[in-house]
């Protein structure tokens, strides 16, 4: 993809939710980092998302993600867009962390739902505007009720839209209706935030993916994307069939972070598998299934 093209949308098509790689004693491997960050750019991604959920961004230290995201920066910012997790529980965190990570250049933030604090829709409303009140840089909102114990209603994404730098939505709801109606009514661009559902998002209208299972199949995804933006459903849906072993992978069995990290092990690109408590790696009869997905999938690793 061309600069020209990664410069029409803010965030890119293809972004994967780049998991962070530790050396075998669980610091940050930023020399590791930096070359997935690459080898994910050279496979037709044109996003990267630094220490999201696959990023494990709970369990980092601000320096960590800071340094996180200079490494990710240093290795493809001219090549692709830089989007930052800074999204905490806590709003004042949130803003500084989105200062800093402003300030080391990278290119949008992207904002989870408040967690565990269950605040009001009133609430939600504030903390996403105070955080992209507090930057110059294009904000995703992530909705993930799953993780964050709450979701951001339709009519509260649709007033967050009003705001001129919340421009995009990831959308981890699951719930297509209320979906269709952020796009009817927005002008957000809508990713998927569910591999399995790139292609009905791109179908109504959503402009690509932020992904856990493109680590593992990023040229796949490429095509399933570019398919489905020129309206070649046939292809898409082809592809999307054949992509399904492999988001069952990297997603249905253990939390993604630990899978894929475990995928991208036995392909070579890390050199461990390593999370952080209280993640754990995946046991025997998990390892089974992940195989077996991806044997289904004419991968054999």
């Amino acid at each position: 993809m061309s600069d020209s093209d990664i410069a029409t949308l803010p965030f890119g098509t293809l972004v994967p939710a780049m998991v962070t790689p530790f050396t075998a004693d669980g610091a940050v491997d930023y020399k590791q980092a930096a070359d997935l960050a690459n080898k994910l750019v050279d496979g037709g991604c044109d996003g990267i998302l630094v220490t999201g959920t696959t990023g494990e961004t709970s369990t980092l230290t601000d320096e960590e993600n800071l340094g996180m995201f200079q490494a990710v920066l240093d290795a493809v910012g001219d090549r692709a867009r830089v989007i930052a997790g800074t999204g905490t529980n806590d709003t004042r965190h949130s803003i500084s962390l989105s200062r800093r990570a402003a300030a080391l250049g990278v290119h949008g933030l992207l904002i989870v739902t408040p967690y565990y604090n269950k605040p009001s829709q009133a609430g939600i409303q504030a903390h996403f505007e105070a955080i992209a009140d507090s930057t110059e840089l294009p904000v995703m909102v992530y909705d993930i009720p799953g993780r964050a114990g709450v979701a951001i209603a339709t009519e509260t994404i649709i007033k967050l839209a009003d705001h001129p730098r919340i421009i995009a939505l990831k959308d981890a709801k699951a719930d297509f209706s209320a979906t269709t109606r952020v796009l009817a009514n927005t002008d957000l661009d809508v990713y998927s935030g569910d591999d399995g559902l790139t292609l009905p998002l791109m179908a109504a209208g959503a402009v690509g993916l932020v992904s856990v299972s493109a680590h593992v199949a990023p040229r796949q995804f490429r095509a399933l994307i570019d398919a489905a933006a020129a309206g070649d459903f046939a292809t898409a849906r082809r592809i999307h069939f054949e992509l399904d072993p492999i988001i069952r992978a990297a997603m249905g069995h253990v939390q993604g972070a630990v899978a894929v990290k475990q995928i991208l092990r036995w392909q070579g690109i890390l050199s461990n598998s390593v999370v952080r408590l209280p993640l754990v790696e995946p046991g025997d009869a998990e390892i089974a299934m992940i195989r077996a997905d991806l044997a289904e999938a004419g991968m054999e690793l």
